[in-house]
C-alpha cells in the first residue's frame, strides 16, 4: 500500500497554484494531504485501479456486471488508502526529529499537526483498515493486515528495520512488489467469480513492480542523506555514495523495462506491441532524463526522484491497458 518512509522532496510552490489556495482557505486539509504522503496515495489508487482492470480483463468470459467490480474496486479503495496513511502517519510519528532536517514541510516537523493529532489520525484510519478489511474478503485482509504489520516493524521501536538499509529496502518492494499486487488481484478475482490462480501477466506485473520498488528504495535516500547521517540511519547512500546509488537505481529500472521487453514477445494475455513500443520508449525516456540531472543540485534530484515515481505511476496504466487490448 504504501511506501513508509519514501520522500518526495517538494520544490517551490507556485503561490497562485490550487495547493495554495486549499492551504489558505482549508489548512487542516491540506496539512491532512501532506500527513498521507500524497505520492504514496497515488501509487496506492492506481495499484487498485490496476490489479482491478487486470481481473476484469482476465474474467471477461465470466459475463459479471461491471458493477460488481466498480463497487469492490470503491471498498478495496478506502481500505488501502486507510492502511496507506496509517504506515506513512506512524513513520512520520517515529521521525519528527529526522524530518525536520530532510523534510521539514510535514506537518508534524513543521508543527501544523501536534503529535497527538498524528497518533488520532493513525489510529483512526489504521484501525479502519484492518475492521473494513475484514469484511470484505480474506484476500484483502492479508494484503491489508501483512501491509499494516510490516509497516510498523519499520518505523516503530524497539524494530523499527528503517535503520538497516536491507531490511528498510525488504519492507518497502515486498509490501509495494508481492504483497499489494498478489492480494488485489486475487481479491478481485474472487469478487468476478474467477478460480483461485495467479495468471502469467500478473506475475510479470508483480516482477515488474518488485524490482522497481527496490529502485525507489535505494534512491528515495539520496536527498535525504544529511538527515539521516545525522540520527544514524544507516542508508545504501550513505555506505556507497550518492553517485553510485544513482546509476545503481538507473541500471535496477535499466533492467525492469528490458524485462517487460523481453516478456512482450511471449507473455500471453497482453498486446505485444503496445506492451514492447511503450516500454522500449519510456526506457530511452529515462536514460534521456538520467542523463540531464546534476547530482550536486538537491532540486535536480527531487525532480528526477520525482520522476522516477511518474514512471512508476504509469506502469499501472500501461499494463493493464496492454491486458484490455489483448483480443
Amino acid at each position: 500500500m504504501s511506501q513508509f518512509s519514501s520522500s518526495q522532496p517538494s520544490l517551490a510552490p507556485n503561490h497562485a497554484s490550487p495547493a495554495n489556495l486549499i492551504q489558505r482557505r482549508f489548512p487542516w486539509l491540506y496539512a491532512f494531504w501532506k500527513f498521507s504522503r500524497p505520492h504514496t496515495i497515488i501509487g496506492t489508487s492506481l495499484s487498485v485501479l490496476g490489479l482491478a482492470l487486470i481481473a476484469w480483463a482476465e474474467s471477461r468470459g465470466n459475463q459479471v456486471s461491471l458493477w460488481v467490480l466498480v463497487w469492490a474496486g470503491l471498498g478495496a479503495l478506502f481500505t488501502c488508502l486507510c492502511g496507506n496513511i496509517y504506515i506513512v502517519g506512524l513513520n512520520q510519528l517515529e521521525d519528527v526529529a529526522i524530518d525536520r532536517v530532510n523534510k521539514p514541510h510535514l506537518p508534524l516537523a513543521s508543527g501544523e499537526f501536534s503529535r497527538q493529532q498524528g497518533w488520532t489520525i493513525v489510529l483512526i484510519t489504521g484501525s479502519l483498515a484492518l475492521v473494513l478489511s475484514a469484511l470484505q474478503g480474506q484476500f484483502l485482509v492479508a494484503t491489508v493486515w501483512a501491509s499494516v504489520l510490516i509497516g510498523t516493524a519499520y518505523s516503530l521501536p524497539p524494530i523499527r528495520l528503517k535503520r538497516f538499509p536491507i531490511w528498510a529496502a525488504l519492507c518497502i518492494f515486498s509490501v509495494r512488489g508481492a504483497i499489494v499486487n498478489l492480494g488485489l488481484f486475487l481479491h478481485f478475482n474472487q469478487q468476478l467469480g474467477g478460480n483461485f490462480g495467479i495468471p502469467a501477466t500478473v506475475w510479470a506485473l508483480t516482477l515488474f513492480v518488485l524490482v522497481f520498488t527496490f529502485a525507489i528504495a535505494i534512491f528515495k535516500d539520496i536527498p535525504d542523506i544529511e538527515g539521516d547521517r545525522r540520527y544514524h540511519i544507516s542508508t545504501f547512500t550513505i555506505r556507497l555514495g550518492a553517485a553510485a546509488v544513482f546509476k545503481l537505481a538507473r541500471l535496477v529500472l535499466t533492467l525492469c523495462y528490458l524485462g517487460m521487453i523481453a516478456a512482450g514477445f511471449f507473455l500471453t494475455g497482453v498486446n505485444p506491441v503496445f506492451l514492447v513500443t511503450s516500454h522500449a520508449l519510456l526506457l530511452m525516456l529515462l536514460w534521456w532524463r538520467s542523463m540531464r540531472v546534476d547530482l550536486q543540485s538537491k532540486s535536480e534530484v527531487a525532480r528526477f526522484y520525482q520522476f522516477i515515481w511518474k514512471l512508476f505511476f504509469l506502469e499501472y496504466l500501461l499494463f493493464p491497458l496492454a491486458c484490455l487490448l489483448h483480443g
